[in-house]
């Protein structure tokens, strides 16, 4: 197999800042877990200047084993019922303006872990009132009595991502189905609240192809776009098929605000909580 050489544009800084560094002690300090720097996210320092940071609740083992993804896959451990309010002191010693909550797939659960997402966002914005929120939920089957649960705590926006197009999503997602994502956005978009999807380019997708997925999410209320290179995580995961230019990431951009989106956020090291404050 061949592997492509990173270009000149994915190269990062070294991560500075006031408050990066002040983050970056309390994690420290405390062992909290941000999927921002176990996932070794290329934005962590923009973000935690900001004052934004992603958690990952549910555990660390994930019940699908998506060939883009490096979390561990296998039968995870019981959920932490401290968990919810361990996130939302984190929340709190982090003195954070925004904060943005992901999980691993529970399918191992009857309920896939919906219960649990709601007691977390409950804690959080009982105990940092003034904190936006973003949730980047899994698609719990495409559950809307599961989604409900999340909806009824009122995040400020929901996310969940198509991750690719149509075509090669049962290629790179175990168990996911692209229909049902749309169906989840769907029901996010039919209540009061943001939707919000992001995708991956440098799988062996064409344009056409993201063109139509863009207005798949749009026909399904989705408001919020996030576009960003693929790279391989490890070598057991997929090969990228190619290293996307910025130029064609800005024409995107363009070409989704046109079609439609309130915002999108379209380039190279763009991750889904990218300046995700900017969207409330």
């Amino acid at each position: 197999m061949t592997y492509l050489r990173k270009p000149e544009w994915l190269k990062t800084q070294l991560q500075s800042g006031e408050n990066y560094t002040k983050i970056s002690q309390i994690v420290k300090n405390n062992k909290l877990h941000t999927i921002c720097s176990s996932g070794r996210c290329p934005n962590m320092s923009e973000c935690w200047n900001k004052g934004t940071a992603t958690f990952m609740i549910a555990g660390e083992i994930c019940t699908r084993s998506c060939k883009f993804c490096n979390t561990l896959s296998g039968f995870p451990l019981p959920l932490d019922p401290l968990e919810p309010a361990k996130i939302a002191e984190s929340v709190r010693i982090m003195n954070l303006k925004h904060a943005v909550v992901t999980s691993v797939d529970r399918d191992d659960l009857p309920d896939g872990g919906a219960a649990h997402w709601a007691e977390t966002i409950r804690n959080i914005k009982k105990v940092n009132p003034e904190t936006t929120l973003e949730v980047l939920i899994p698609d719990f089957d495409g559950k809307t009595e599961l989604i409900d649960l999340i909806i009824a705590e009122k995040p400020d926006i929901i996310s969940h991502n198509l991750e690719t197009v149509e075509r090669l999503t049962p290629l790179i997602r175990t168990k996911a189905k692209y229909r049902t994502s749309l169906k989840v956005i769907k029901h996010i978009s039919d209540s009061p609240l943001v939707s919000k999807t992001g995708i991956m380019v440098g799988l062996g997708e064409t344009e056409e192809e993201i063109f139509q997925l863009m207005d798949d999410a749009l026909k399904n209320g989705c408001e919020i776009l996030t576009i960003g290179q693929y790279m391989q995580p490890s070598r057991k995961n997929l090969a990228v098929t190619e290293y996307i230019h910025p130029e064609k990431f800005e024409e995107y951009k363009i070409i989704g605000l046109q079609k439609g989106f309130r915002i999108v956020e379209s380039a190279p090291l763009v991750r889904s909580s990218y300046c995700a404050e900017k969207h409330i």
